[in-house]
């Protein structure tokens, strides 16, 4: 459980993004993303290796979930792995504004976010051989319809959906379930969950640099601009990533791309309770259905946890569960 909220912290890191940018001043979306994960970034890089430099590995969480027979991501050098998680964490945030700007917000967004779970736990099933299970299954499809009528309840998009930009928003689902499962492929390999976000988003930032200076990026000279800057960098990228690969250390990345669904919940109350954004009976509706599928998630996975202090008993490998039980997010 304590993996679950870990994952449920970043969620509400993630959807304070939305919130912060209304509050900010307007800035090119290619600009801000830039800016995001080069500050971001950068500071993921720095603690890691702050931490490298202590002799300190975050491993308070507990062991990583085991590796399934025939998981081919042990066999790919490290390096590979960083490489295709910093290219799938470059490739989300211009997929996802180019989603968001050829169908709307919340077509865009949709699409995306629902898009990531099915995404990251077919991904996980094939290279990893590790069945996303019936709970995942029931839940990812209630968060998922929920999102659907929560965006149809509250966006404001054209009526014709463009298929050049569904198949954007598709391709951000897709980049952000190549970065959580090469997040998950180093820390598979005894790599802090810090060293891991570190090399995987420092190597994003080096890339951005010249994508933020090729960009207007006026606005980062107004105090408004460099504080939704920092907030965007900081919170949303630094922090939310530290909790974000901690909790995934323990849990699979189909059930930590269905938790982050919490996202959209986020944003949605802070949209009501900051922007003084009004919520149709349908946008109700739909968070209901969100939350029942999140806590559905949470609560089983915490259940299914093994309980710090059990001892394996003979013939099981450290960290196993005793007796027959099915893993949420994982393989029986």
């Amino acid at each position: 459980m304590r993996s679950v909220l870990l994952v449920l912290a970043a969620a509400v890191c993630f959807g304070t993004t939305g919130t912060a940018q209304a509050l900010g001043p307007e800035a090119d979306p290619l600009s801000l993303g830039a800016a995001r994960i080069l500050i971001g970034g950068g500071a993921l890089a720095a603690v890691a290796l702050v931490m490298q430099l202590a002799g300190r590995r975050d491993d308070a969480t507990g062991k990583s979930v085991a590796p399934t027979p025939g998981d081919r991501t042990r066999r790919l050098p490290a390096l590979i792995a960083v490489v295709a998680g910093a290219a799938g964490v470059l490739a989300y945030q211009p997929a996802f504004f180019a989603g968001t700007a050829a169908n709307g917000v919340a077509v865009g967004t949709v699409v995306a976010l629902g898009s990531a779970p099915v995404l990251t736990g077919g991904m996980d099933w094939v290279i990893r051989r590790r069945f996303p299970g019936r709970v995942w299954i029931v839940a990812t499809a209630l968060a998922t319809a929920g999102v659907t009528v929560l965006a149809a309840a509250t966006g404001t998009g054209p009526t014709a959906v463009d298929p050049l930009g569904v198949a954007a928003s598709i391709t951000a689902g897709g980049a952000y379930a190549v970065y959580t499962l090469a997040g998950k492929a180093l820390l598979d390999r005894g790599w802090s969950s810090a060293a891991s976000m570190g090399a995987i988003f420092g190597g994003a930032a080096a890339v951005s640099l010249p994508v933020l200076l090729s960009t207007d990026a006026s606005w980062l000279a107004s105090p408004d601009g460099l504080v939704m800057a920092l907030w965007l960098g900081l919170v949303t990228t630094t922090a939310a990533y530290l909790l974000f690969g901690a909790g995934l250390k323990q849990l699979t990345p189909a059930t930590v791309s269905t938790l982050t669904l919490a996202e959209p919940l986020t944003a949605t109350v802070l949209g009501v309770m900051v922007l003084h954004e009004q919520l149709s009976a349908g946008a109700v509706t739909g968070l209901l259905v969100l939350a029942s599928g999140i806590v559905l998630l949470a609560l089983a996975s915490g259940r299914r946890m093994p309980r710090r202090g059990a001892e394996p008993s003979a013939g099981h490998p450290p960290g196993a569960a005793v007796g027959p039980r099915v893993d949420v997010g994982g393989a029986a």
